[in-house]
C-alpha cells in the first residue's frame, strides 16, 4: 500500500514560473525513494509541498489514507531533515532531539527513553550533553537525523542532507542512512542533485527535469534502459557519450569518417529512421581499445588522460565528436596517441534527435 501518493501535483508561482509540472508519484511502505535532478528541476519544491512548507497549486497529495493538501505541517505526520542541520545552538544534543516531542507534550519518561534509544542507534549516546558547536559536521547531521527519528513519522523527508559534508563524510553518512533504513523499514523520500548518491541510496529513483518527471525506476533500469537522452546523460559518471549518426535507406548506420555498420539485432525503432539522423549513445566502459564481439569502430586521438588509481578516464577527439572511455587498472595510451575505439552493438543506445526519446529496442 502506498504511504505517500502524489497525483498530478503542480507548483505555479505568481511570476508564471512552473516549478513542478503535473508530477504523479508514489512511495510504498518501507521504501527509500530518491528524487534527483539538476539545480532548479523542482525536486526541493516537491519535497516542501509534501511537508506542507509550500502550497500546492494543483493536484493531490495523500499520506496514508488522508488527503493532506490543506493540512498544516504539524498534522501531516512527516519529519524533515534539512541541508543545514537547523539545530538550536544553545541546546544540547539531548535537548535538540527531545524538542519536537516536548512540543507534542509527550510524557517526560517516554521522551527520555526514546531519545536515549535513538542516540544509541546513531552512536550519539556519549554526546548527549554537548552543544552543536562541539560536534563535527557528520555528528551534527546524525543529531538532525535523530531529531527526525524520535518522532516515528509515517514518512521521512530528506532535503540534500549531505551536501555540506566533505567527500569522505558523505560516503560514511550514506552508509549510515542505508543501515537505518534497513533497520527501521521506514518510508523515506530523499532529495539530491548528486546522481551517485541517488544510485547508491535509492531503491527507486525519480528523475526530474524542469519540473517534469522523466522516469521512475530502480538504479539498474535507469542506467541500462533510460527512456530519453536526458536520463541517459544525467545518470552515470562519467555520463553517456552521444554521437550524431545517419541511417541509410538499407538500414546501415554511419558515423562521421567511420565505416558504416549494421547493428545486430537492429532496434525496431531504427527501421522508422531510415534516411534520416539518429543519436547514438554509448557508455564510457563500453568503448574499448580491443574488439569485444560483433561491433563497430571509430578512429580517435587521445586529448586528456585522468588516472584515478583503479581506473583511468580517457578523453578522445574523433571526427564524430568528443568521447570519454574508461580503462580499468591500467594507465592507457599516451597523450596525443591515435587509436581505434571499439563498441559492441548490444551495448549501444539509440535516441530520436528531435524528441530525444529512446528508440524502441529489439526484444
Amino acid at each position: 500500500m502506498p504511504v505517500l501518493e502524489l497525483a498530478s501535483v503542480s507548483k505555479l508561482y505568481d511570476t508564471g514560473h512552473r516549478a513542478v509540472d503535473r508530477v504523479s508519484l508514489r512511495a510504498d511502505s518501507g521504501e527509500l525513494l530518491v528524487l534527483v535532478g539538476p539545480s532548479g528541476c523542482g525536486k526541493s519544491s516537491l519535497l516542501r509541498m509534501i511537508a506542507g512548507l509550500e502550497e500546492i497549486s494543483d493536484g493531490e497529495i495523500r499520506i496514508g489514507d488522508r488527503v493532506v493538501n490543506e493540512l498544516p505541517p504539524k498534522e501531516r505526520d512527516v519529519a524533515m531533515v534539512f541541508q543545514n542541520y537547523a539545530l538550536y545552538p544553545h541546546m544540547s544534543v539531548f535537548e535538540n532531539m527531545a524538542f519536537g516531542l516536548q512540543l507534542r507534550k509527550r510524557p517526560k519518561a517516554e521522551i527520555d527513553r526514546v531519545v536515549r534509544e535513538t542516540a544509541a542507534l546513531l552512536g550519539l549516546d556519549a554526546m548527549l550533553d554537548r552543544r552543536p558547536r562541539e560536534l563535527s559536521g557528520g555528528e551534527r547531521q546524525r543529531v538532525a537525523l535523530g531529531r527526525a527519528l524520535v518522532r516515528k513519522p509515517s514518512v521521512f523527508l530528506f532535503d540534500e542532507p549531505l551536501s555540506n559534508l566533505d567527500a569522505k563524510l558523505r560516503v560514511q553518512m550514506r552508509g549510515e542512512i542505508h543501515r537505518l533504513h534497513r533497520r527501521l523499514s521506514a518510508t523515506m523520500v530523499y532529495v539530491t542533485h548528486d546522481q551517485v548518491e541517488a544510485m547508491t541510496l535509492g531503491e527507486r529513483i525519480a528523475v526530474l527535469k524542469s519540473g517534469a518527471l522523466q522516469q521512475v525506476a530502480d538504479p539498474f533500469t535507469l542506467y541500462d534502459r533510460p527512456v530519453n537522452q536526458f536520463v541517459a546523460g544525467f545518470i552515470g559518471s562519467p555520463p553517456m557519450n552521444f554521437l550524431a549518426a545517419a541511417v541509410a535507406d538499407d538500414g546501415a548506420v554511419s558515423l562521421a569518417a567511420s565505416a558504416a555498420f549494421r547493428p545486430r539485432p537492429a532496434p525496431r525503432g531504427l527501421a522508422s529512421c531510415r534516411g534520416r539522423s539518429v543519436t547514438l549513445g554509448v557508455r564510457p566502459e563500453d568503448l574499448t581499445l580491443r574488439p569485444l564481439g560483433e561491433g563497430g569502430t571509430v578512429a580517435a586521438q587521445l586529448e586528456v588522460r585522468e588516472p584515478l588509481g583503479n581506473e583511468t578516464l580517457l578523453h578522445w577527439n574523433t571526427a564524430a565528436g568528443p568521447l570519454i572511455s574508461r580503462v580499468s587498472g591500467e594507465p592507457g595510451p599516451a597523450h596525443g596517441e591515435r587509436a581505434t575505439l571499439h563498441f559492441r552493438f548490444d551495448r549501444l543506445r539509440w535516441f530520436d534527435p528531435e524528441s530525444e526519446l529512446a528508440l524502441e529496442e529489439a526484444p
